[in-house]
């Protein structure tokens, strides 16, 4: 592996676009007052929520500690489930059992890879408080239709690590006309960039108070009754899960080309659409809806013969230096899942159907032509030998 990382023509299934004005921006900070707890924070976050459509947004140190920030918010405790798809990174569950909560999971619908009404629906029991529909590869799940049937009963927490820049046929993700919050993942292979860093947006005023005062140790920085502008109360057992104003620099320059980087991407996908659909070895990812914008966070193809074949081809394309990926192992079949809450094989079949015969291509904005038919190349080689 490592001598893999050192070839130049390596090819990752994602990676960052930094360029001069990025470089710029983060330089400004360093040379001014502000590392942490600045002014530029805000920034970040007004724009943030500007380009989701949303009132607020509330940044973090990750997406894994926003997701934590928002079961918070939500109010999730241990006698209650935190309700998410099994074909996801852990941390969509892991957030529940961080405040005590026990994640539970409902089945994909193989036609796009989401939950759906119906899964959710059957996973659900009088003790689901939250729902955490995932946008899996930056397609976006049906949240209104979630939120209709499930009324006011459950709190939905969109996981959008992999859509931001998405959207439906009525909203930007990230507006939560249907959820209660929303949150994004801002690592080096999604839509923009920080370093680390992650977002939760909101139209909720308490929501946004409770996840700014989780994000700082649990302090209420505006106590009613404070004797004097030093004075600070810790109300919440919170933690250290700030954005500094470095990393927020970079992530507002990062996002003034999110268009630019979406449309890069769907590029990257529509073309290997085009030069991979005659393969009959191989089955190509659910494509958004009419008037619906995918964010193609990944591009997942599927092996017509199972695990062994994934397997051939993922080892065939690292040889020649194309990382490709596996997303997801189903969450439940960790075994930490097993061990702590007793899930076994066959909860979710359709999740492992796809998990057993899945492999995400590189697919990034900078990803030239050149990369591309290096890609399809590979994979029609190894596939049909």
């Amino acid at each position: 592996m490592a001598s893999l990382m050192l070839c130049p023509m390596v090819i990752p299934y994602g990676r960052q676009a930094v360029d001069e004005q990025d470089i710029a921006a983060v330089v400004e900070i360093l040379r001014g007052d502000w590392l942490t707890q600045g002014p530029t924070v805000r920034e970040f976050e007004d724009a943030f929520a500007a380009a989701c459509d949303a009132p607020y947004a509330v940044s973090f140190s990750s997406g894994t500690a926003a997701l934590h920030a928002a079961a918070f918010a939500a109010g999730v405790g241990p006698q209650d489930e935190l309700l998410t798809s099994a074909l996801t990174f852990s941390a969509s569950a892991n957030c529940g059992a961080y405040v005590g909560a026990t994640p539970t999971f409902a089945d994909i619908d193989p036609g796009t890879w989401n939950v759906s009404v119906e899964t959710v629906a059957a996973a659900t029991t009088d003790a689901t408080r939250v729902v955490v529909p995932v946008h899996f590869a930056g397609l976006p799940p049906p949240v209104r239709e979630i939120r209709e049937r499930a009324g006011d009963r459950v709190l939905i927490i969109e996981d959008a690590a992999h859509a931001l820049g998405a959207r439906t046929s009525e909203e930007k993700v990230g507006a939560c006309k249907w959820s209660d919050m929303a949150m994004f993942s801002l690592h080096p292979v999604k839509a923009i960039a920080t370093g680390e860093g992650g977002m939760v947006t909101t139209r909720r005023p308490e929501l946004r108070d409770r996840l700014m005062i989780f994000r700082n140790h649990g302090f209420d920085l505006h106590p009613p009754a404070a004797p004097g502008g030093w004075y600070r109360e810790q109300v919440e057992l919170g933690f250290n899960y700030r954005l500094s104003d470095i990393h927020s620099a970079l992530g507002r320059s990062q996002l003034r080309k999110l268009d630019r980087f979406i449309a890069g991407r769907n590029e990257v996908a529509a073309r290997y659409r085009d030069l991979l659909r005659d393969v009959p070895e191989i089955g190509l990812p659910p494509a958004a809806p009419d008037r619906s914008l995918h964010a193609y966070h990944l591009f997942v193809i599927t092996l017509r013969d199972g695990a062994e074949a994934r397997l051939r081809l993922y080892d065939g394309l690292r040889k020649r230096g194309i990382l490709a990926q596996v997303h997801y192992l189903p969450v439940y079949l960790h075994p930490y899942y097993n061990r702590t809450f007793g899930y076994q094989p066959g909860l979710c079949p359709q999740a492992e159907d796809y998990y057993s015969r899945c492999l995400s291509l590189p697919c990034f904005p900078t990803l030239t032509r050149q990369q591309q038919d290096q890609v399809v190349e590979a994979v029609r080689e190894i596939v049909t030998s």
